[in-house]
């Protein structure tokens, strides 16, 4: 199976969960919410962290006229998923074809900038981090 076709089936099956209208709708945050149910969903990660930067972006040209307060995320995401997918292009494919609509449609996704690990690269970040204290 392709890098692109195992993309598309985990979109596929992402969009196809029961919560996504149910928890966008009553949410301050839908945007966010479609991300960390179809991530979650397709990706089952140990951390997912969710930054929405659209605030520090507001006053961008690119900007000028949208209603959307959800337009720039920064996401860090560890899962054994990544574990089949080598190198960080791979992986940021995979992931941009989860989010594909969400990024296509008006007043959605404007820019995503992503940290993708697997379980052993996360924890060998950690103690590089605990070794340089």
């Amino acid at each position: 199976m392709s890098l692109r076709t195992a993309a598309l089936s985990l979109a596929r099956a992402a969009t196809r969960s029961p919560f996504s209208t149910t928890m966008a709708s009553s949410s301050k945050t839908p945007l966010e919410d479609t991300i960390r149910e179809k991530i979650t969903t397709a990706l089952q990660p140990s951390t997912l962290e969710i930054h929405n930067d659209s605030h520090l972006h507001a006053h961008h040209a690119a900007m000028a006229g949208s209603t959307s307060r959800e337009t720039h995320f920064r996401l860090v995401i560890t899962s054994p998923a990544f574990r089949a997918h080598r190198g960080q292009p791979a992986r940021h494919r995979l992931v941009y074809g989860l989010l594909r609509d969400e990024m296509a449609r008006e007043g959605g996704i404007h820019a995503l900038q992503l940290r993708t690990m697997t379980p052993e690269e996360e924890e060998a970040r950690r103690e590089a981090a605990e070794g340089a204290k």
